[in-house]
């Protein structure tokens, strides 16, 4: 990850759609997201071709689009394969806010590249984008049930309380350094962000 990387010009927040899945660990993607876009001023709108909420922001000067994919998780790539092809965005210039079951609530990390683990969304995408794993990840940890049979049903369940607030908690951190890692300083993004603590 070298300050030379690629400029971001898609943000995509992963989780499921419809009321009954909003307050699910699967959904922190989309809470990221969605944080995002309030704190620049702006709504998601509907946007039918792009099988997403879409909006379209100015971070640091630069112009980036915004997409909450409205297919189900496995179904991900469908949305992002559509926006990225209509705005000729290479999969380098792609930002993917995702849950991760590896890091405990309250830990973030950006990762360049890399494979799906397992993750449905992921491998949705890396299919969509002709098998290319090069886009950027924010790994936003939900903490793991300590069985991998239980997975299932513990990301589609929501978190307790506290860890909700440290799942907040980095997701606001992720916002605040999102301007440096979006614009060549990377490095210092993930610096910041690899030693928060919620």
């Amino acid at each position: 990850m070298t300050e030379t990387s690629p400029s971001i010009r898609l943000i995509v927040g992963l989780g499921n759609p419809g009321v009954q899945y909003e307050d699910t660990r699967h959904n922190a993607g989309f809470w990221y997201v969605e944080q995002l876009a309030r704190s620049q001023g702006v709504f998601l709108q509907p946007e039918k071709k792009f099988s997403g909420m879409t909006a379209r922001v100015l971070i640091g000067g630069q112009e980036v689009r915004l997409l909450n994919p409205t297919t189900f998780m496995n179904l991900s790539g469908q949305a992002v394969g559509a926006i990225a092809a209509f705005f000729k965005i290479s999969p380098e210039s792609i930002l993917v806010v995702h849950d991760e079951l590896d890091l405990p609530a309250g830990v973030g990390r950006l990762k360049q590249g890399g494979g799906h683990g397992g993750h449905n969304g992921l491998k949705s995408i890396i299919s969509s984008l002709g098998n290319n794993r090069e886009f950027l990840r924010l790994r936003l940890g939900i903490g793991h049930p300590g069985n991998s049979k239980d997975v299932v049903g513990y990301v589609l369940t929501k978190p307790s309380v506290a860890e909700r607030q440290k799942i907040d908690a980095v997701i606001d951190e992720a916002i605040r350094i999102t301007p440096d890692a979006l614009n060549g300083k990377r490095a210092k993004a993930v610096q910041e962000l690899h030693t928060f603590l919620a």
